[in-house]
């Protein structure tokens, strides 16, 4: 994509930057996203999602990658808020852009929503995707914490941990993933160990255990 980029005078932004940038994205799958210079008009003769319009900061006439505010701006137009605010998280976490910064931009609608929600202490989209989700619950909610000498995902209460496997949580992981697990129920911590693939494709179960939890007082001190 860098090749017709340059061959047709594009700039590639959006979701196909932020993979550049290297920030968390809900899917990188799917067609490249490319801004047209303002200038230039008429056609673009490849398969790509197009972004016209004038950019939040003023591109490089030589650049083939769009400034990061430009790439977040248009991340809020184009990804559902959940997923967007998970690559903003990421992109003030990796310290690519100050908070403070972008608030002094002309933001659109759909970016200062996002803005308004984002932290820059998510380095992943699941922790986004919890704090978002779990809101409602009105309790105290950490998340990459750290308990009896171990991180754990999130601990909702003062004694609820939520722990998310991914790939990695195999082997020699997997027994210290067990192990630690032991540890936290003989300190009086609840334990919730679901996998990544539930967190990101069957919430409303995930959801439904933290539930049952708080309503049985599991989140609470002894």
């Amino acid at each position: 994509m860098l090749h017709d980029a340059m061959t047709f005078g594009l700039v590639l932004t959006c979701r196909t930057a932020a993979q550049h940038y290297d920030i968390w994205l809900h899917d990188p799958q799917g067609e490249p996203h490319v801004a047209v210079p303002v200038a230039r008009g008429g056609r673009v003769p490849v398969r790509a999602k197009v972004h016209w319009g004038a950019p939040l900061i003023p591109r490089d006439p030589d650049a083939l990658i769009d400034p990061i505010e430009n790439v977040l701006a248009y991340i809020a137009e184009c990804e559902p808020f959940e997923q967007a605010l998970a690559t903003w998280d990421s992109a003030f976490n990796k310290g690519l852009v100050e908070m403070a910064a972008m608030s002094r931009l002309p933001l659109r609608p759909a970016a200062r929503r996002v803005l308004a929600e984002a932290s820059p202490f998510a380095d992943a989209g699941l922790e986004t995707y919890l704090r978002t989700r779990l809101r409602w619950l009105r309790m105290p909610l950490r998340i990459q914490t750290w308990i009896h000498g171990h991180r754990v995902d999130a601990l909702i209460g003062a004694r609820l941990v939520l722990q998310i496997d991914g790939k990695h949580h195999v082997g020699a992981q997997r027994s210290e993933d067990i192990k630690h697990d032991a540890e936290l129920k003989l300190l009086g911590y609840h334990v919730i160990r679901v996998s990544y693939t539930q967190v990101m494709f069957d919430w409303p179960a995930v959801q439904d255990l933290i539930m049952r939890a708080v309503a049985q007082g599991l989140h609470l001190a002894a």
